[in-house]
Formats: C-alpha cells, structure tokens, sequence
C-alpha cells in the first residue's frame, strides 16, 4: 500500500473527505460506489465498485460470443478499464483505460457507428491504437456502468446492420444482468 502523506479527520458524521489529488489520480467521482473493506492490522481500505467487474465471466462470455457471430474483435469496459475483451490479444487490452471519447460517449449516453471506413478516427481506448466501428454504453436501472465497442479488423472496417443488432442486444443482455 502507498503512504500519501495525507491526513484528514473524521467528521461528527462519521465522514471522511477523500482528498481531490487521489479522486482524480483514482477516477473517483462524485455519486461513485465504493467499497470498504478491513483487515487484521486495523486498516480501512476504500475500492471503487464494478458491477460489471464483478460479473467478468459473464461480460468475456459475451465478447467471445461476438466476435464469434461478428468476426470482429470486441471489448467490454466499465467506467474506468476494460472488463473483457475477444478477438484481440489479452495483453494489448488488459491495462486499458477508456478514452476521452468513450467516456463522451458514456456521459452523453450516446451511441457510435462507423458510417465508412475511411472515416474513421474513433479510439475506444487509451494506448490501443484501434479505432471502433461501434460503441454504445451499458445502463442499468439509469446508471452508466460501462460500454462495449466493436473494433476494426482487416475485413470489418464499418459497422454492418449485424453488428449493430448484435451489439444492442449485448448491451441490452448486460443492462439486465446488472440490475
């Protein structure tokens, strides 16, 4: 574990403010679930909360599915990294973080398909240097819990309406399987 260096007090509420330095570094925002946990040396330990990391057999069971039926690569992310992913080594996805432009898409609860493969300049993820042909986020019960996007492949360069419909129906399948 990590020494910050910083101090704070527990209110009368039983409240301890969390510094800004370690919510932006950790991705912490505000209305964001945490974790606790503690352990036998007396320490309280705080851990963002995953409902779609908590359900990672699930989420890569349904990336293989989709790159099996699209032949495209696919990856599932939560808010903060990706959760699954198929049709892509696992090495070059695993320490991913979503790019500014998923995170747009996520906060905005928008959508994205690639209209032609020329186009194209969609980064689904920070230091992955492949575009999407398709991006939508995953909501449940009115809450943005992640999202999964379709990858360009040497033969998929635009979302077809199969990937379309599949990828709705993914998203839709995990919304249900959150709530």
């Amino acid at each position: 574990m990590k020494a910050t260096g910083i101090v704070r007090r527990i209110d009368d509420l039983g409240r301890v403010v969390i510094p800004k330095e370690i919510r932006r570094t950790m991705r912490i925002r505000e209305g964001d679930p945490l974790e606790i946990y503690t352990n036998s040396d007396g320490e309280v330990i705080f851990k963002k909360y995953s409902a779609i990391s908590e359900m990672s057999e699930n989420a890569s069971n349904v990336a293989e599915v989709m790159y099996k039926t699209a032949g495209c690569p696919v990856i599932i992310f939560d808010k903060d990294h990706v959760v699954a992913s198929a049709g892509i080594p696992k090495k070059e996805a695993v320490d991913c973080k979503p790019s500014a432009q998923l995170e747009g898409i996520m906060e905005n609860r928008g959508q994205y398909f690639c209209p032609d493969g020329s186009s194209n300049n969609f980064y689904p993820a920070e230091n992955l240097e492949r575009t999407a042909i398709a991006a939508l986020p995953i909501i449940s019960n009115g809450d943005v819990s992640g999202a999964v996007a379709f990858m360009t492949s040497e033969e998929h360069t635009e979302a077809s309406d199969l990937q379309k419909s599949l990828i709705t129906a993914a998203v839709r399948f995990l919304s249900k399987q959150l709530e």
